[in-house]
């Protein structure tokens, strides 16, 4: 089938390799456009030359095209995949710097130290907004597949401002599932599972494998067989000592970035200090420069690749399914392949019970020709969505609301929720010293 997808922020050479490949595998979608979108002329140059090149060796039929004008990129546009990052991440890490100087630390601290920092959302919900909106005036009927974060606050925000909109947001951090599966030795074709909750707090509450409850396999491994996996394990690990002990606590295993640095290290209770971290064998430090530092190398080796017109691609990039969601929806939703998977959207019929309605939750969706179907779900365990909504419904509704209303009251009250706050001057202090950075004059303009 031939359709149009545009990727916005196509720079990021990840996901546009990512997307490239597995639309080469994926037989039903071949003669489809991609255009390729992003404002780096030598980002763009590099990914559209590298796609180009990977699906020519495969001999898979799809054309290309690369632009610098988003809304050129937009017209006629089946599927809008939105990568972008408006803020790039040396932005972060100086915030982080500033930050640490006023007594934050990685671990806990869901809204400062980690990839979805306020100085960091406050850009992209303004180029969520400009895309979003773009995409309503000049293909209204596409879907908008939503990549870049912050996923839950952007669906939670988009979806209230923009109700008409065809919009989901995706995140592959539940597939840490099939990891789990590999480790019990159950074969992930015949899995099925429900991973419930908010974007980067999501919690496994039900594992089958060939009908059967495969839960109890999971309690085994915990009480047998964790001790001796630790011992080889990475700090920070998925299936580390702090994930089975908030299984442990809370009777739900936490998958993906739910308890692991990339989103934020919940809860903060196990990183108070190093000596806490190393008890519980976490070093998010260590996690967040080992991920910068591959981010930009990856980057470096794309533009090598690029660059040298022998070397072939597939050799280094293998031919293999990457995982991500977003192909399989755009295949499940062009050409009616039904098939269930894992986004975000508003959890506007009550999919996961106790999250208020005009919330984005992470869900099953039945995605087909008809659309995005949420599936209802049993929800998470009382304990742990009072935590949801403490500890990520209502800073991210604070934000949310300092973001719309231009207010600077509002968003030091986001900052005072945050795990790492101690006391109002911290907060007052860090706040001023990021906004007192050169480069965020239209933030200090903004956040009156």
């Amino acid at each position: 089938m031939s359709i149009k997808i545009s990727l916005i922020g196509a720079g990021s050479a990840v996901f546009s390799l990512a997307l490239i490949r597995d639309l080469c595998l994926t037989t039903n979608l071949q003669d489809s456009l991609i255009c390729f979108m992003d404002i780096d002329q030598t980002r763009l140059d590099t990914a559209h030359e590298l796609c180009r090149r990977y699906a020519q060796e495969l001999g898979v039929s799809l054309r290309f095209q690369k632009t610098l004008d988003r809304r050129e990129a937009l017209q006629d546009a089946d599927f809008v995949v939105n990568t972008a990052l408006a803020a790039g991440h040396q932005r972060l890490e100086e915030g982080w710097a500033v930050a640490a100087q006023h007594g934050y630390r990685f671990g806990g601290s869901l809204h400062i130290m980690h990839d979805e920092a306020f100085w960091i959302n406050y850009y992209q919900f303004r180029l969520f907004e400009s895309i979003i909106e773009d995409i309503l005036t000049i293909c209204p009927k596409a879907y908008h597949l939503l990549v870049a974060n912050p996923v839950f606050a952007a669906v939670t925000h988009l979806g209230r401002k923009y109700p008409e909109a065809r919009l989901v947001g995706l995140c592959h951090g539940f597939s840490m599932v099939y990891h789990i599966a590999k480790v019990l030795g159950l074969d992930r074709e015949h899995l099925s599972f429900e991973i419930p909750g908010v974007n980067h707090f999501v919690w496994l509450t039900k594992l089958y494998h060939n009908g059967q409850d495969a839960l109890p396999l999971l309690e085994k491994w915990v009480r047998d067989q964790a001790q001796t996996y630790w011992e080889s394990a990475a700090p920070s690990d998925g299936l580390g000592p702090k994930a089975c002990d908030l299984y442990r606590r809370f009777g739900a295993f936490p998958i993906g970035d739910t308890g692991t640095v990339g989103g934020g290290s919940w809860g903060e209770e196990y990183h108070r200090d190093d000596e806490t971290e190393r008890h519980w064998h976490e070093d998010p430090d260590r996690w967040w420069t080992k991920h910068i530092n591959w981010t930009r190398q990856v980057v470096l080796d794309m533009q090598a690749l690029a660059a040298n017109p022998a070397a072939k691609l597939t050799d280094t990039i293998k031919p293999e399914f990457s995982g991500e969601v977003m192909v399989p929806m755009i295949e499940a939703l062009a050409c009616d392949t039904s098939r269930v998977l894992i986004g975000n959207v508003p959890n506007t019929r009550d999919f996961v019970p106790g999250i208020p309605r005009h919330i984005g939750v992470e869900i099953p969706l039945l995605v087909s020709k008809h659309g995005l179907q949420g599936v209802a779900t049993d929800g998470l365990p009382p304990e742990l969505t009072a935590r949801v909504l403490r500890d990520y419904v209502a800073p991210v509704e604070t934000e949310i609301a300092a973001y719309t209303q231009g207010s600077k009251r509002l968003l030091l009250e986001m900052i005072m929720m945050d795990g790492q706050t101690r006391s109002y001057s911290q907060a007052v202090a860090m706040l001023d010293a990021i906004l007192a950075l050169p480069y965020h004059e239209d933030m200090r303009a903004h956040y009156r």
